[in-house]
């Protein structure tokens, strides 16, 4: 199992914690790959790219109109996160839905 996201984010953070054995890719570490980034869009589309984050807030209109691959290559802070990649699926985000998906029925407690 894989988590993508930033070692400094809390939802990373707590799923890292609450999936043993789950690796942890620091994105900003080690980047996307052009064909991660295509099949991350093809799963969420325009929900992967975090609207709400301080990466967009301080790109330009000009930036914010750009294709969205382009965008989460060039900043990959503006990946919603969590995306985690397990049994061949992928999740985004560490909500209700995505721990009782991953930690069973009434096992999540983040």
């Amino acid at each position: 199992m894989v988590i993508f996201g930033l070692k400094t984010c809390d939802s990373c953070r707590k799923a890292k914690g609450l999936l043993p054995g789950a690796e942890l890719r620091d994105v900003r570490e080690t980047p996307l790959s052009a064909a991660e980034i295509a099949r991350f869009l093809e799963a969420f589309g325009e929900a992967l790219v975090n609207r709400r984050s301080t990466t967009w807030r301080g790109l330009s209109e000009a930036e914010r109109a750009g294709d969205p691959a382009g965008l989460l290559a060039a900043h990959p802070a503006l990946m919603k996160r969590p995306v985690i990649e397990a049994g061949g699926r992928l999740y985004l985000g560490w909500g209700k839905d995505v721990q009782a998906a991953l930690l069973g029925t009434g096992a999540a407690k983040a």
